[in-house]
């Protein structure tokens, strides 16, 4: 009897454990089941929705101050006049060496390194003239003294008078010395921090082309 009783304990656990062993692998491909269907609607859903890499369309730039029609009319950006003394030219040198440097790449003339040689100097420096936008008189106490450069500054008045298209700037020169002929013109102080100085004429000429620019639109 007890033999007997023995037995069916023995087939009743391993029944148990037969059982027990299906659930377990029921749950786990329910399991793998659920996971794989989720992965497999987050692929649709990928494909579905646009993607993330893909960009609008730009909208259309406004046209640069630099590439205006209007301002290749004219052959140079800025006319720097200066004296022929050595530390004039030195200045005039670093200052246009600032405008035509890259990103601001502008076009200036000087007249000791773009005239014409063998030209006459009043033609030169009229032509220059009216072949730039604006000018910039470089005004020194040996400015003042030079006949040429007076000459330079009273072209550059009769060809813009009361116009925004003349930068002075002044050096080693104290207010009392500054042209009569320029009196109703803010003027840059070199004195005070060139580098400020070299940067507020390029704003004022990319200031004069973006209006250019602006007027173009216009036509």
């Amino acid at each position: 009897m007890a033999q007997r009783r023995s037995f069916l304990e023995r087939i009743s656990e391993v029944l148990h454990r037969h059982h027990v062993n299906n659930m377990h692998g029921w749950i786990q491909k329910l399991w793998k089941s659920k996971v794989s269907s989720s992965a497999q609607r987050e692929q649709e859903t990928k494909k579905s929705s646009p993607s993330s890499s893909s960009t609008p369309p730009k909208p259309p730039q406004p046209q640069s101050a630099t590439s205006s029609l209007l301002r290749w009319s004219r052959k140079y950006d800025v006319v720097v006049c200066h004296s022929s003394v050595h530390s004039d030219i030195q200045e005039a040198v670093r200052l246009v060496s600032f405008l035509e440097a890259s990103p601001r790449s502008l076009r200036c003339f000087m007249m000791q390194r773009d005239a014409c040689p063998g030209g006459a100097i009043s033609t030169e420096l009229c032509q220059a003239v009216q072949d730039s936008h604006l000018r910039a008189l470089l005004i020194t106490p040996d400015f003042l003294q030079d006949d040429w450069c007076t000459y330079m500054m009273h072209q550059v008045l009769a060809e813009g008078p009361m116009s925004n298209r003349i930068i002075p700037l002044v050096q080693n020169l104290s207010h009392s010395q500054y042209p009569q002929e320029l009196r109703f013109y803010f003027y840059i102080d070199l004195d005070r921090n060139p580098d400020r100085g070299y940067n507020l004429v390029n704003t004022t000429v990319l200031k004069y082309l973006k209006g250019l620019a602006e007027n173009e639109k216009t036509l």
